[in-house]
């Protein structure tokens, strides 16, 4: 006797299937985000030995992506909404795989930077999409499991990413040496625009009517190029006229957008989140612990390879340590932690930070091995991890609901942007010390992290007592 499945049975089926090749496809595309923004970390060293371009070269490799990132992120969710989430979907995996490809095959370093600001930019356009067909397209259940596995998945990127970077530059596949980290991007691109042809739901050409702040896009991303170039410029060839006058023309952008923010019809950020005491003090400690740890973080990195002359693979897998512990501290916080302790969760987070910084300083001298850091990085990680996933949610408490979609996406790029800046600042503070020896030089860009994160203490008693999600007694 046969068994006959009701045709509603058999369309819920290829719904549910469709639905979570959907959410394959959005963590595929935040994957590649998070891989792509780490891998520099590992490899940066080698790559400046083989292509040339020295210490400028290390110190671009990471803030050119996050700068096209953070300045176009914002962007790119207005331009989803205008011409569609799936076209811009479609444009940012295909020019993000072409601009891989380009990065892989760079034969020097200017085209390796204009590669990774490519990648950047079409991951800009890429990133916010995901997220907005998921909320247009899946049911509540359905979106309350898909978030559920986001950090799993982008924290075994995080940690996934630079390993698995640091094998392949030390197995050399087909005397590539680091080119494959890039290359792979190829093929999983392909792959990505495949699908998202064939499963991603129509949407029509989108809402033509969305306004989008293109003068506030060009005077942040003025901004952001002087302040690096100077940054770098500065520290790699001495501080003369131009690397001066660079951070001043950032400087003075950088006003202007402000101003732009206050004074346009359809701004970037929402005017009224720049009079939010709780938010703009959010966004002042996030800019700081933000630069400062992924700075930091780049630093060790470079520590472990330039000064203890440990390689690649080795590298990758003492920092190891320092990424459980980001992960770990962020399962925890949004596990139920921010919500009961609010900000004194940021001031805890900054406080570990302060530990793990001076624990490191104390062995600099006396590092027995190399695992004997392991300890003092998982510390830092945590410390890390609790800060960048802390601080975002406790500088929405006050937001208000129509507040919440700009305020979200303005902390997103802000991270992009702030942890550019700090790759730049920390790793400009560090080779300027190395003249000194390397030792000294971690020494000192610890010293100034430790500083940094002193300083932004008193900004947190300004930040919102409670979290976003946190009901009001």
């Amino acid at each position: 006797m046969t068994t006959l499945t009701q045709p509603s049975t058999l369309a819920a089926d290829r719904t549910d299937r469709r639905m979570w090749a959907i959410l394959g496809l959005v963590l595929l595309a935040d994957a590649l985000d998070v891989i792509d923004g780490t891998v520099t970390n590992i490899a940066a060293p080698t790559i400046a030995a083989e292509l040339g371009g020295g210490v400028g070269l290390i110190q671009w490799l990471g803030p050119a992506y996050m700068l096209a990132m953070g300045v176009l992120l914002l962007v790119g969710g207005r331009l989803g909404d205008k011409f569609g989430q799936r076209r811009l979907f479609l444009i940012g995996m295909g020019g993000f795989t072409l601009a891989s490809a380009a990065a892989g095959f760079a034969p020097d370093p200017s085209l390796l930077i204009v590669g990774r600001v490519a990648q950047g930019a079409f991951g800009a356009l890429l990133l916010p999409q995901g997220m907005a067909i998921m909320t247009k397209a899946f049911s509540r259940d359905m979106l309350a499991k898909a978030f559920g596995l986001f950090g799993p998945v982008l924290g075994l990127s995080s940690v996934g990413g630079p390993v698995l970077a640091g094998f392949i530059i030390s197995a050399d596949l087909f005397g590539l040496s680091w080119r494959p980290i890039f290359l792979a991007n190829i093929v999983l691109g392909v792959v990505g625009i495949v699908v998202a042809v064939r499963i991603l739901p129509r949407d029509g050409d989108g809402d033509r009517s969305v306004v989008v702040d293109g003068w506030g896009s060009g005077l942040l991303a003025v901004t952001m190029i002087g302040l690096l170039y100077g940054l770098i410029e500065g520290s790699t060839n001495g501080w003369s006229a131009v690397p001066v006058l660079s951070i001043t023309v950032g400087v003075l952008f950088l006003a202007a957008f402000t101003y732009r923010q206050r004074t346009a019809t359809h701004p970037l950020i929402t005017p009224s989140l720049l009079k939010n005491r709780g938010f703009t003090s959010g966004m002042i400690v996030g800019l700081v612990v933000f630069a400062a740890g992924t700075g930091l973080i780049f630093v060790l990195s470079l520590y472990l390879q330039v000064g203890l002359h440990v390689g690649p693979r080795d590298a990758s897998l003492a920092l190891v340590p320092l990424t459980l512990g980001l992960i770990a501290a962020g399962v925890v916080a949004m596990g139920g932690l921010v919500t009961k302790l609010g900000r004194r969760l940021v001031f805890i987070g900054l406080a570990i930070i302060l530990a793990g910084c001076g624990w490191v300083l104390a062995l600099v001298d006396h590092p027995s091995t190399l695992w004997a850091l392991a300890p003092a990085f998982f510390v830092i990680g945590i410390g890390i991890g609790l800060c960048f996933t802390t601080i975002p949610t406790v500088a929405l408490g006050d937001a208000k609901p129509d507040e919440a979609g700009s305020a979200s996406g303005s902390l997103g790029s802000i991270q992009q942007l702030s942890s550019a800046i700090g790759s730049a600042a920390v790793t400009s503070i560090f080779f300027q010390a190395a003249a000194s020896g390397l030792d000294h030089a971690l020494k000192t860009t610890l010293l100034a992290v430790l500083t940094l994160t002193v300083l932004s203490l008193p900004i947190v008693t300004l930040m919102p007592r409670k979290a976003a999600s946190e009901p009001e007694q």
